[in-house]
C-alpha cells in the first residue's frame, strides 16, 4: 500500500498495481482506512485507489461552506491524477459519485444505497438535533442520532447504546470514532447539495451497478427503488444477510468485493 497527495492536498492510499483502475469513495463518519479490507480484497484484480474525503484521514481541513461541489471537484482532481474510469461510492460517498457522473468522465460507477433528499423524504432530519449535542459537547450523544437517524441500531433503546459508545470512543479504536463524529456535518451538507428530484439522474451516462443491503433500511431500499428505473444503463443486487455498512472492515466487504469485481472486470 502506498499513500499520495495531490495538489488539492487530498490524500489517498493505493493498492494493487495491475488492472482496472478503481477509486472507492468512503461514507460518513468513516475514512479510507475503513476500506482497506475492500481495498485489500480488489487489489488482487484491480488498481484501487482510496482517499480520505477531506476533513477526513489524511486528507487537508474542509473549509467553511464545503459541500457537494467541492467534493466532486476533489473526486475529479484524483480521477485525473491517478487515470481512473471506476467508482465506488458508499452511501454520503454514492451521492458524491453519483452527481460527478453527471459532469465527470466516469465509464463505470457503483453506488451503495446514497441517501439522496427528494420529495418528502429527508434524510438529514437528525442535523438539529445533533448539532445541538455537538455544541454541548455531547459525542457519544451525537454519535446516536446520527446512528439512529440514519437507520442504524434502531432497534437499540438510545439510553442503553449511548453510554456504550462513550465508553468506547475514550479507548482503543473508539478514539478514531470520535474524532469523525463532527465530520458528518460534511456529509450532510452534501445530502443537502444533491437533494431535488432523481428525475435528474437520467442524464447519467455511466453503466451503473446499484447495491444494497437485505436488512438495510426501508428508506434506503425505497431509494434504490425509484432510482433504479431512471438510470438509462443500470443493474441492480441485495446483498443477503448485511445493511448499510457492508462494505466497511466492521462489515462483511468479502461480500462488496465480489460484486465489484464482476461489475468493474
Amino acid at each position: 500500500m502506498a499513500t499520495t497527495a495531490i495538489k488539492r492536498q487530498i490524500h489517498w492510499r493505493t493498492y494493487g498495481s495491475g488492472g482496472p483502475k478503481l477509486v472507492l469513495l468512503h461514507g460518513g463518519m468513516q475514512a479510507s482506512a475503513n476500506f482497506t479490507k475492500l481495498a485489500r480484497n480488489l487489489a488482487r484484480t484491480h488498481t484501487v485507489y482510496v482517499p480520505d474525503r477531506r476533513g477526513r484521514g489524511l486528507s487537508a481541513p474542509a473549509a467553511a461552506g464545503h459541500g457537494l461541489r467541492v467534493e466532486i471537484d476533489d473526486l475529479h482532481a484524483v480521477l485525473d491524477e491517478t487515470g481512473a474510469g471506476n467508482v465506488f461510492g458508499l452511501s454520503s460517498g454514492a451521492v458524491v459519485a453519483l452527481r460527478a457522473a453527471m459532469e465527470l468522465p466516469i465509464e463505470r460507477l457503483a453506488l451503495y444505497e446514497p441517501p439522496l433528499k427528494y420529495g418528502v423524504h429527508d434524510p438529514i432530519a437528525w442535523l438539529p438535533r445533533y448539532e445541538k449535542e455537538l455544541a454541548a459537547n455531547k459525542r457519544a450523544a451525537a454519535y446516536v442520532t446520527v446512528v439512529q437517524g440514519t437507520g442504524e441500531l434502531r432497534h437499540v433503546p438510545r439510553a442503553a447504546l449511548t453510554p456504550f459508545i462513550r465508553l468506547a470512543i475514550s479507548n482503543g479504536r473508539g478514539r478514531l470514532i470520535g474524532d469523525l463524529i463532527p465530520t458528518m456535518r460534511l456529509d450532510a451538507a452534501v445530502v443537502q447539495d444533491a437533494a431535488g428530484p432523481l428525475e435528474t439522474y437520467a442524464a447519467v451516462t455511466a453503466e451503473t451497478l446499484l447495491l444494497g443491503g437485505e436488512r438495510s433500511s426501508a428508506y434506503l431500499k425505497g431509494v434504490l427503488n425509484d432510482l433504479e428505473p431512471i438510470l438509462p444503463r443500470v443493474r441492480r443486487v441485495t446483498l443477503s444477510g448485511v445493511g448499510h455498512t457492508a462494505a466497511d472492515d466492521s462489515g462483511k466487504p468479502e461480500l462488496v468485493a465480489a460484486e465489484l469485481r464482476r461489475f468493474f472486470e
